[in-house]
């Protein structure tokens, strides 16, 4: 399996036991507001449209509904049972449901972004993190044509420096230990954007904007 979120039914006993906070790796009040303030100081306006490709139970979701105008975010995920538990449990007891429909988060495991949307902006994080390289290629090729021209995707990635073997394990700061094939996978910049070739991307390196367990920003600009 590529990662421990595509076994559903663990992530749903999970869920039903009131945890679904841990699932999607916990730190839910310090990432949540990270993600919001990050896009925020990046020019996220309150007019755009914004999708979090693997929303998982709306950590940053809380966040981007709170301050986007109504409908206007959207979301997507490999699991249904964290995304009912985001919806129900985080956006119930926020008093925030009036301001996204339902229809607004969507399961899927393939990125297929399924709404008739073209997004200002998008973004995966700790999605690019338990990813092979493939599906990396593949959430590019699929999410490029639901982004309108000057779009901008934010991933985050375990950075692997370039020049280094990845198959030698690399520890992070925080225990954190990343592999070339197994989860959570590290990547060299290079991969990524090798991964953006020939699709409508341009690339461009973030690097640190302190996120508590050392993953790395990148930015894809739709063109």
């Amino acid at each position: 399996m590529e990662n421990p979120y595509f076994d559903v039914q663990h992530v749903q006993a999970e869920v039903a036991a009131g945890r679904h906070r841990e699932a999607i790796g916990g730190l839910w009040d310090v990432i949540g507001k990270l993600q919001s303030d990050f896009l925020i100081e990046n020019g996220l306006q309150t007019h755009h449209k914004l999708l979090d490709v693997g929303c998982g139970s709306l950590r940053g979701g809380v966040h981007f509904i709170r301050y986007l105008d109504p409908g206007n975010y959207f979301g997507i995920d490999v699991s249904p049972s964290l995304l009912d538990a985001g919806y129900d449990a985080e956006l119930g007891s926020a008093g925030l449901q009036e301001r996204m429909p339902r229809e607004n988060l969507r399961c899927t495991s393939e990125f297929d972004v399924g709404f008739d949307v073209q997004f200002d902006c998008a973004l995966a994080q700790s999605v690019f993190t338990h990813l092979t390289f493939n599906r990396i290629r593949q959430c590019l090729e699929r999410l490029a044509p639901s982004m309108k021209p000057g779009g901008t995707f934010y991933a985050t990635f375990f950075e692997l420096p370039e020049g280094s073997p990845a198959g030698t394990p690399l520890q992070h700061p925080h225990g954190i230990v990343t592999h070339d094939v197994a989860d959570p996978y590290h990547y060299r910049l290079s991969d990524l954007e090798h991964a953006a070739a020939q699709l409508p991307w341009k690339v461009r390196y973030l690097g640190d904007w302190e996120h508590p367990r050392d993953q790395r920003m990148v930015m894809f600009e739709s063109l």
